[in-house]
């Protein structure tokens, strides 16, 4: 991983970036969202249940999607019509034109995805009637080495908000969090992918962190079922210097506590039937990023959020199953 000299210093911890992520200039002036973050081939496989140790099953169906959680969230980001460029690699494989292809019709800027050398990303999806998953990832051309040139690097100082999962290696994380920290650009990492603490190196640069409740309860080690027990495990991760805590709590819906000791709440919006869950926390993320940098209040954004992947979940596979903007407008306006 090689990256030009003479970043700017890091700024001191303050309201100064955090506030940023409730303040965007106006539509025609909107600063990019930039993703960085992984990119696979997700094999998608039909079952009927989870075998057992030592059983053999046989699958309904076996699909290719292109997906991983940073193009998943870039995708996302993108169909809901906000400027979004994608910071990733894809392999010399056959996935790759793919990969790239899907996430240009999706509308991401993709001036900054690398081909490198080898596979690319793969993800292997074992989908259940219910729409549950269980996954499985090879991490190809995200656990590569890494290069950012200076184009790029000017990208990052200069976005809106700059949007990290665990799927690419922590050091890359790190790195990143901080260029965009000293250039007070707020950074917003997603907690999904490798399961190990997260380093101070990068928890000390991010300003939102997003777990689910089982990535919760591992980075806390304290219960998370409960309302309750999720907002005192977040109030933990809080006092660790991040400025809020966003958790997807799935059929629970979400919750977002900063600081500043504000908490909200938002359930799900009820779906006829779930078809697939994969995609549906990447979608969510997406969506709240693109609401906050459009300047809509806190609440307004998980509703936003909320929306936008109730429709994700009733569709297969993860990019595929992202929905437009007009798709959100409209389920939002019928409720």
């Amino acid at each position: 991983m090689s990256f030009p000299t003479g970043e700017p210093g890091l700024s001191r911890r303050g309201r100064r970036g955090a506030r940023r992520l409730l303040v965007t200039a106006e539509k025609h002036e909107a600063k990019p969202l930039v993703v960085v973050g992984s990119v696979n081939a997700d094999l998608v496989l039909e079952i009927d249940r989870l075998p057992a140790d030592g059983e053999t099953l046989g699958a309904k169906s076996l699909n290719t999607f292109p997906g991983g959680k940073g193009a998943n969230q870039a995708a996302a980001a993108a169909k809901l019509q906000h400027p979004t460029y994608m910071l990733g690699q894809v392999g010399s494989d056959a996935n790759a034109e793919l990969l790239k292809s899907s996430l240009s019709e999706a509308g991401v800027k993709l001036d900054h995805l690398r081909e490198v050398d080898g596979p690319s990303g793969t993800a292997v999806i074992l989908v259940q009637p219910s729409g549950e998953n269980s996954i499985m990832i090879v991490g190809g051309a995200n656990t590569a080495d890494w290069e950012f040139d200076e184009s790029a690097l000017q990208l990052l100082r200069t976005a809106g908000m700059v949007l990290l999962q665990r799927e690419i290696p922590e050091e890359v994380n790190a790195r990143v969090a901080a260029i965009a920290k000293g250039a007070h650009v707020p950074v917003l990492l997603d907690c999904g992918g490798v399961e190990g603490p997260i380093s101070p190196e990068l928890m000390h640069n991010i300003t939102t962190l997003s777990p689910n409740e089982t990535e919760l309860a591992r980075l806390t080690g304290m219960e998370t079922e409960s309302e309750d027990q999720a907002e005192e495990a977040a109030r933990k991760i809080l006092s660790q210097g991040i400025h809020s805590v966003l958790v997807k709590r799935g059929t629970n819906g979400s919750l977002l506590i900063d600081r500043d000791g504000d908490v909200n709440l938002q359930p799900i919006f009820e779906v006829e039937k779930v078809v697939d869950t994969t995609g549906a926390g990447d979608c969510f993320t997406g969506a709240y990023a693109v609401a906050i940098l459009e300047g809509k209040k806190p609440e307004e954004a998980l509703t936003f959020a909320a929306a936008a992947s109730a429709l994700c979940v009733g569709r297969s596979g993860a990019m595929p199953s992202l929905p437009r903007r007009e798709e959100v407008d409209r389920k939002l306006s019928s409720r």
